[in-house]
């Protein structure tokens, strides 16, 4: 068992942010044993690992981000959705058939992400298998808990990312085959969205979410072209759900519904019968003009609710700027729709740690029996005054750099 002192923060639930100043976490086999105020007398002479005043807070979870992207975060960013996939991500995605570049790249982005305090991501490759390999092993061998897609495209795509419907779901198999005992990384089926695949493509991801107990991750409502594109190109459905449904990919868990901007009626009862998630991604939203998340009423809809980095149309790769964007984005929101409630902080942080970590079992929490995820923050206080753990924790969404992030656990063992 080992002890750690500090100052600590957690999510109990939605609006319930537990805080312990000068506390103590328990760790046992790698999990969450207790956190205490104070130490037990049966503890007094065990040995302590002192953080001092630094805050001890869980790992986050990116639910929604495009590792082939990442060479273009941060950079041309002057277009709008449709655009910017035509003149910047497809082209860059098509490099991906070299794999000296895709390994330069995954190993880069895998490390990363655990620099930024991501233990857990829900992954989108690209439609190549060796490249997409390449990913799956720079995440296992890193320990990330992660689901990762080979993408399926079968039209309304450039050319030189299309494959037959034949050839995708071959490979899609080949892909789950070799992966699906991995430790770690998880294969999921990614149909990229609607408009770009064939509903033969996608009842056939149906049988093969069927026959290996696999989930789904994809773009659902994204703008309000792609939500009419949708409906246009299935004929009969009434939503973007409506499609998947039909397709039998409803069926297996996980269900990862990134952007959600833009659901009917009948997609919020089709996610909510799933028990699917819905993912927020502000910081792409803003960039590419998508539209805002209505947060507050999916929150108070039942909606299970998680936050994506969505690199490269977000441009930071650490979730604790999500949480902030996440929270200013549904004030202005609310600014200009009176229906929508804003979100708080503590609202955001829960999405970002252990409603988004639900997916990848016991983790994104200190409660008990949870795993030790776990980011030490320090130097995010001025030495003229003295913040709450819950405000360091905000601060640290809100201005936090990697530099903060002094020490970073996984399954209880420091990285």
């Amino acid at each position: 068992m080992k002890i750690y002192h500090g100052n600590i923060v957690y999510s109990k639930s939605a609006t319930e942010l537990m805080s312990y100043e000068n506390g103590y976490l328990l760790v046992e086999n790698g999990k969450v044993l207790s956190v205490e105020k104070e130490l037990k007398e049966e503890y007094k002479n065990s040995e302590i690992i002192d953080f001092k005043n630094s805050l001890i807070i869980p790992a986050f979870s990116d639910l929604h981000v495009h590792a082939p992207q990442y060479p273009n975060r941060g950079i041309q960013m002057d277009l709008l959705l449709n655009d910017w996939l035509n003149k910047y991500t497809f082209p860059l995605e098509s490099k991906y058939k070299d794999e000296s570049f895709a390994r330069k790249v995954y190993s880069k982005f895998a490390a990363d992400l655990i620099k930024y305090g991501t233990m857990h991501a829900v992954i989108l490759g690209t439609i190549h298998n060796n490249a997409t390999d390449i990913l799956m092993e720079e995440l296992e061998r890193r320990g990330i808990s992660s689901f990762v897609g080979k993408v399926n495209m079968d039209k309304n795509s450039p050319s030189y990312l299309i494959e037959t419907t034949d050839e995708s779901i071959k490979n899609t198999e080949l892909f789950i085959k070799k992966h699906q005992n991995n430790k770690y990384a998880k294969p999921i089926l990614t149909p990229r969205f609607a408009p770009t695949c064939s509903f033969d493509l996608l009842k056939k991801l149906g049988e093969l979410s069927d026959k290996y107990n696999i989930g789904v991750q994809t773009h659902i409502v994204e703008s309000l072209w792609e939500a009419e594109e949708a409906k246009k190109c299935f004929e009969g459905c009434l939503c973007d759900m409506e499609i998947y449904e039909k397709a039998g990919l409803l069926k297996h868990k996980p269900f990862i519904a990134a952007h959600y901007i833009f659901p009917s009626e009948l997609d919020l009862k089709l996610l909510k019968e799933c028990g699917g998630f819905a993912v927020q991604c502000p910081d792409s939203t803003s960039n590419v003009i998508a539209g805002i998340m209505r947060t507050g009423y999916l929150l108070d809809n039942g909606i299970n609710l998680g936050i994506g980095s969505d690199i490269a149309a977000g441009e930071y790769l650490g979730i604790y700027r999500g949480v902030s964007s996440a929270v200013r984005l549904s004030k202005i929101k609310s600014f200009y729709e009176k229906e929508n409630r804003s979100i708080d902080f503590s609202e955001a942080f829960y999405m970002a740690t252990k409603m988004s970590g639900s997916i990848f079992g016991k983790v994104g929490s200190f409660e008990k029996g949870y795993d030790f995820d776990a980011l030490v923050i320090s130097d995010i206080e001025d030495d003229y005054e003295k913040l709450t753990p819950i405000e360091m924790a905000e601060r640290f969404c809100y201005l936090g750099e990697t530099t903060n992030i002094y020490h970073r656990f996984l399954r209880g063992e420091e990285i």
